[in-house]
């Protein structure tokens, strides 16, 4: 099968997202509110 360039990119795309899903999976989960102070103290909301 031969792929588009366009699609090559889209699946190398995803390939990277899941490696990272991968990679953080053993971090601890953060509520959405920490995530908002969070932001909020570094000036990104």
């Amino acid at each position: 099968m031969v792929l588009s360039l366009k699609r090559y990119s889209r699946l190398m795309e995803d390939l990277h997202d899941l490696a990272v899903v991968a990679e953080r999976r053993p971090e601890k989960a953060m509520s959405a509110d920490d995530m908002r102070k969070r932001l909020q103290k570094r000036g990104l909301v």
